[in-house]
């Protein structure tokens, strides 16, 4: 077996490590040990934001095409972008009674079918719609504890802005404004990790990083849809 085959099967491997973390994920989920989950679903989360490029370096679909990498990755993502963070909204009592069914069942079934959308990828390698990072939203909801009116109205615009026409960059494959978005990427992941680290109590500064990072990360597909590049 070749150095090339060999280095393009070890990226679908790193890939698929995303299930075993999604896996010890939804173990802490169930035993309600928020901050391990989250701490899994950050490892998580760099495992994603690593394989890509990793994948493209060593031409997967190439020398390893017996694998779509694609694919694994959105089975992946699915379970530690939707299912489990919804799981957690759902268990953890943030949001009371009916609301806590509503949100569940609003982001499994809007995601669902956004997932399985053929529209996702702009001709930038943005996003087009917000792409259900709702393990992110979660996390910021578990670090900040705004109130049921506030949490409900963002679920359903995030869950609306789906099926928009709006623009979410890929902090990595998004080439314009990347020298921001990369370095804020990784600022929030660590962040969120102090986050769930320090059990949900990062203090004002944590609670002010992440909402600063999130804000930015949500707004520059939409920013750069309304300020285009200029004609060369």
């Amino acid at each position: 077996m070749s150095t090339s085959v060999l280095r393009a099967f070890s990226v679908h491997l790193l890939t698929a490590t995303g299930a075993v973390f999604a896996m010890l994920a939804l173990l802490a989920a169930v035993e309600q040990r928020w901050g391990h989950m989250f701490l899994w679903l950050v490892v998580a989360f760099a495992v994603d934001g690593i394989d890509g490029p990793l994948a493209r370096k060593y031409d997967v679909r190439t020398y390893a095409p017996h694998i779509d990498g694609a694919l694994l990755d959105l089975i992946i993502d699915y379970l530690t972008y939707v299912f489990i963070p919804a799981y957690a909204l759902f268990q953890s009592g943030i949001l009371p009674g009916v609301w806590s069914w509503i949100a569940l069942f609003g982001i499994t079934f809007s995601s669902g079918l956004y997932f399985a959308g053929n529209w996702m990828k702009t001709s930038d390698n943005s996003f087009l719609g917000f792409p259900g990072c709702w393990n992110m939203l979660v996390l910021v909801l578990f670090a900040t504890t705004p109130p049921p009116g506030v949490i409900i109205p963002v679920i359903t615009i995030l869950a609306a802005a789906m099926f928009a026409p709006l623009k979410f960059i890929h902090p990595v494959r998004t080439r314009r404004w990347r020298m921001v978005s990369l370095p804020v990427a990784v600022l929030w992941t660590g962040f969120a990790a102090w986050a769930a680290r320090d059990h949900f109590d990062p203090g004002v500064i944590g609670q002010v990083g992440l909402v600063t990072t999130s804000l930015y990360l949500l707004g520059a597909g939409i920013l750069q849809q309304l300020f285009p590049p200029r004609e060369a």
